[in-house]
């Protein structure tokens, strides 16, 4: 993408919104706040786009709730807050989206959803799924349960794997600040607005440099996050929301907020991601029609394309193909173990559920799992 109106083209969206803008900076949740949102999530929609909420304000909601006039220390009552808050947040979100014919999703995601290469499967195939079906998953850190040792630490960082997840065209984060500035303009009312720039730039360090508790707007963890969602190719937008229809203005490439590029093609983006993630733990042997299908159609590779199975190896795990000659072919991420896949080799898809007595999937490797080398 080098053009604003080319954001228009984006057709999956990841929207994260912070607790300042969703609890009237930390004064319980806001009701206008949350429809004016879904409102502006739904026409997203009408525009033939897909769309996944990324919400803060659990905590925030629930220490209302609960008359706690101060942000507790005690890892226990920061979780008994966010337990309490995020029904409230559903509850919110549901009655917005229902008022427009729309069911929403509840998506609690862990640190471990996204690292274990099993979990991962499942929560970009939950979310795929849900996206297939018209319902708009709002998603959120399972802060019930996470301790700082395995937290995201940020729902930024959270909103940016998600986007990793489901391949997104666009992530908007929604903050409090215009955007990224040249300077702190707390410090100079005069500071320029970044409009546009690639992703990698070093000198945007220095812009979101600290310069206070929470950093100049939490620039810091939105250029992080930004980096993040680089990997599978998406672009990322800072921006405003308490702007008028500001995802409108977005997705009609208006000059709203910081646009930070990533100059590379999505799916190739995704890919090299996909190829450096980890080490293959086993291989699988195709035969001569497998392999020319990969090469030549890009298709998923089925189980009666498989010759043998080498190696021990997990639902999720990277493994290698490789032709009768040991060649490797591609690699992918395998939706059943070795000692599954012994058994479902050489068979047609509609057999798989017959041999094993259930079915994952129908593919050994999905096409979006699996890169050529």
């Amino acid at each position: 993408m080098t053009q604003r109106k080319d954001i228009a083209v984006a057709r999956r969206w990841v929207v994260k919104i912070g607790s300042a803008l969703l609890t009237d900076d930390g004064r319980g949740l806001d009701e206008a706040v949350i429809r004016d949102l879904v409102d502006q999530l739904v026409r997203l929609r009408e525009r033939g786009c897909e769309v996944v909420l990324v919400s803060s304000g659990a905590v925030a909601a629930g220490l209302v709730r609960l008359g706690w006039t101060s942000r507790p220390q005690l890892v226990h009552d920061l979780q008994a807050a966010a337990a309490v808050g995020q029904s409230v947040l559903v509850q919110s979100y549901e009655s917005a989206f229902a008022a427009h014919g729309v069911f929403s999703a509840q998506i609690l995601l862990g640190h471990d959803d996204i690292i274990a290469r099993e979990r991962y499967l499942n929560a970009r195939g939950t979310l795929n799924t849900l996206l297939k079906l018209g319902v708009v998953p709002v998603v959120n850190e399972n802060d019930t349960v996470v301790t700082d040792e395995i937290r995201f630490g940020d729902n930024d960082t959270l909103a940016a794997l998600v986007a990793n997840l489901i391949d997104a065209d666009a992530l908007v984060l929604l903050t409090d600040q215009l955007g990224l500035y040249h300077e702190d303009p707390r410090g100079n009312p005069d500071a320029r607005l970044v409009e546009v720039a690639d992703v990698d730039d070093p000198q945007l360090d220095g812009m979101a440099g600290e310069g206070g508790s929470l950093g100049r707007g939490g620039m810091v963890t939105k250029l992080r996050a930004a980096r993040l969602a680089a990997r599978s190719g998406t672009e990322t937008v800072i921006a405003s929301g308490r702007l008028r229809d500001v995802l409108a203005g977005i997705a009609a490439g208006e000059p709203i907020g910081t646009w930070l590029r990533t100059g590379r093609q999505p799916q190739n983006a995704r890919k090299q991601w996909l190829a450096s993630m980890v080490r293959a733990t086993g291989s699988l042997e195709l035969d001569d029609g497998a392999v020319q299908v990969l090469r030549e159609s890009g298709r998923s590779l089925l189980p009666v394309g498989v010759r043998a199975v080498r190696g021990e190896f997990a639902r999720g795990d990277m493994v290698s193909c490789r032709d009768s000659e040991g060649r490797e072919v591609a690699r992918g991420l395998v939706n059943y173990s070795a000692a599954e896949t012994r058994r479902i080799m050489g068979s047609p898809s509609k057999a798989i559920e017959g041999i094993l007595g259930y079915l994952i999937d129908e593919e050994l490797i999905h096409r979006d799992n699996l890169v050529l080398v």
